[in-house]
């Protein structure tokens, strides 16, 4: 069991935080990010703003929904104040005969081995930077989560092959090996 949610979420230097209706607000030196509290299961944590910290609490600290939305917003919350201050990267590299990236304006542009080449807009908020050598590329951005959705995005452009070792990976991805047919 996670115990994300007994420990506040303190805020950097720069950073502040702010509870309008049912959204927090945090802003930071890199921008401001929100952080929706009526979800689904609403009324299940309450959220409170103190000098230096955001204190998550449960409603009702038997209920099983109401202890995992207790460590769930804790992490939403301690994600947007490590995205208003540092910010989130994913690292991708590209492995095959002629693979490469590229950025046009708001584009990215993936040749993966297909008969055309794969244009993907790159959302708001988020910035795509070419790495030393064009299979080589990171995502970045303030907001977690769309960071993340948008490398999935790009990495099911060509999953991994595991019988030829090519495709789109994540920078630390190891993927298994297997061995072709036997004759």
């Amino acid at each position: 069991m996670s115990r994300a949610g007994k420990h506040p979420v303190k805020l950097k230097d720069g950073v502040s935080a702010a509870i309008a209706g049912d959204v927090l607000t945090i802003k930071g030196p890199k921008g401001e990010l929100t952080v929706a509290l009526d979800t689904k299961h609403a009324g299940l944590v309450d959220v409170v703003v103190e000098s230096d910290q955001v204190v998550v609490t449960p409603k009702d600290a038997e209920d099983k929904t109401s202890r995992a939305m207790w460590g769930t917003m804790t992490r939403n919350v301690r994600a947007a104040v490590d995205g208003v201050t540092d910010g989130f990267t994913k690292e991708m590299y590209m492995k095959g005969v002629g693979y490469k990236a590229s950025v046009n304006g708001n584009k990215l542009v993936l040749v993966a081995g297909y008969s055309h080449d794969v244009v993907m807009e790159i959302p708001a908020g988020l910035s795509v930077k070419m790495g030393e050598t064009p299979t080589e590329f990171a995502i970045s951005g303030m907001d977690k989560c769309l960071v993340g959705q948008f490398a999935d995005k790009v990495h099911k452009v060509r999953k991994p092959d595991p019988y030829k070792g090519k495709g789109i990976f994540y920078k630390g991805e190891r993927i298994r090996r297997k061995e072709g047919k036997k004759k």
